[in-house]
């Protein structure tokens, strides 16, 4: 393998966590929208199964064929994780909770989830 592959393959993942660790604007978290919003290959289970292990105080939760996470207190939640089952795997939409809380704090969510869904 050349040099530049080598180069490429070894900041391909570095460049998915930069990516993930941009903070939305203020106005986005204000309307409810979601902080991350993407799809993966990796079933809802498996990502719930990483997110588990990963982040502290997770409460897992089902709506339909969703499967939802809390994240945080159980009262008061930091975040919300919705797994949605698709065709090829999953789409995640990650929210902020009503407390604004940022435990854990929000790169490292970030970092979490970017780890779990790919």
């Amino acid at each position: 393998m050349n040099t530049l592959a080598r180069r490429l393959l070894t900041a391909s993942p570095l460049v998915l966590v930069a990516a993930c660790s941009s903070a939305p604007p203020p106005q986005a978290a204000a309307n409810g929208e979601p902080m991350i919003y993407v799809s993966s290959a990796r079933s809802p289970s498996s990502i719930a199964n990483c997110l588990e292990d990963r982040l502290p105080r997770v409460h897992e939760s089902k709506a339909g064929s969703a499967t939802e996470l809390s994240i945080g207190s159980g009262s008061d939640a930091s975040y919300f994780v919705t797994l949605t089952p698709s065709g090829n795997g999953s789409v995640i939409r990650v929210t902020h909770g009503a407390s604004r809380s940022d435990d854990p704090p929000e790169p490292e969510l970030r970092f979490d989830v970017a780890r779990c869904t790919t």
